[in-house]
């Protein structure tokens, strides 16, 4: 019966993948392995799963039809282990999540570590990116988020925590520039921005009425990291609009000022993000419950 399932999760993972070297990367085997494994598959099916060039592995009808029905019992299997899972209270198994930068090192990872220390038994993987990931195609369980999600049916998503965005200077700073007081005074002055993908973020500040506008910047001061723009900030070299949580400590030492603190103020939402699936495996509805109740508690004033 094993030699049936031999090779199964290779392959499954390789047409994830994409290919055989990223399938390799994620199973932590090499390329020859994973190459060795599907053409012990094929042989023993007696058909050919993917049609072989230098660089790409394509799928055949038949490597297709194959996955289709794979992919079913593999989601049978785990649907399985999440009813045998629900009915103990040991947490076991691997989570893989994807955390954006930052907001995953300050304030999500601690949680998660905490987490992990509580049940010994459970493999934790946490990966560091603000790039948008694939949680399917990168197979990943779980990723935390911030901002506007897209709108799919392939994911399932649970608010986790609302962050408000400040606008910031440092006292010397001000001093040397003086303090805006609305909208149109922001041109008079120098301003930190965030630089993403080859454009600049906007800001959303409130206006004379107390609405929040949306505020296109530019700036010779363009960041694509939010700890270098407080850094910057704490060195008088402009304005900045930040998460609260970032310059929190930065503002009780006296290093950064909050301006327009009586006015509205914008917030960026936090959220969970994970694979649709009929049975969501404990380990993950743990870890989000984790995430949902101790985030909260980190972002209090």
């Amino acid at each position: 019966m094993r030699d049936t399932f031999d090779g199964v999760e290779v392959f499954v993972e390789a047409v994830e993948a994409g290919g055989f070297a990223k399938a390799a990367e994620r199973l932590s085997l090499t390329r020859s392995a994973v190459g060795k494994s599907i053409a012990r598959l094929e042989e023993r099916l007696g058909v050919r799963l993917f049609n072989r060039t230098t660089r790409t592995q394509i799928l055949t009808e038949d490597g297709q039809q194959y996955y289709e029905r794979c992919v079913r019992a593999i989601e049978e299997l785990r649907a399985g282990e999440s009813l045998l899972e629900s009915g103990r209270r040991d947490v076991v198994g691997r989570l893989r999540v994807s955390l954006p930068v930052l907001f995953g090192r300050y304030c999500a990872a601690p949680i998660l570590l905490a987490y992990a220390r509580a049940y010994p038994r459970l493999d934790l993987e946490l990966s560091f990116n603000d790039r948008q990931i694939d949680l399917i195609a990168d197979g990943f369980d779980l990723a935390v988020r911030n901002g506007a999600l897209s709108n799919t049916s392939s994911l399932r998503a649970r608010r986790l925590v609302s962050q408000r965005k400040v606008l910031c200077a440092s006292p010397t700073y001000l001093a040397e520039r003086g303090q805006p007081h609305s909208l149109a005074d922001l041109g008079n002055h120098d301003l930190l921005v965030y630089w993403r993908n080859d454009h600049a973020l906007s800001w959303q500040l409130p206006d004379a009425t107390g609405a929040l506008i949306e505020v296109s910047v530019s700036s010779r001061l363009r960041l694509d990291d939010l700890e270098v723009i407080a850094d910057a900030a704490v060195a008088g070299m402009g304005l900045a609009w930040v998460p609260y949580w970032l310059i929190r400590d930065r503002m009780g030492a006296g290093d950064l000022v909050e301006l327009w603190g009586d006015r509205p103020s914008a917030t960026m939402e936090c959220y969970a993000v994970w694979p649709a699936t009929q049975y969501l495996p404990l380990r993950s509805r743990l870890a989000i419950d984790a995430l949902a109740t101790e985030l909260p508690k980190r972002f209090k004033a």
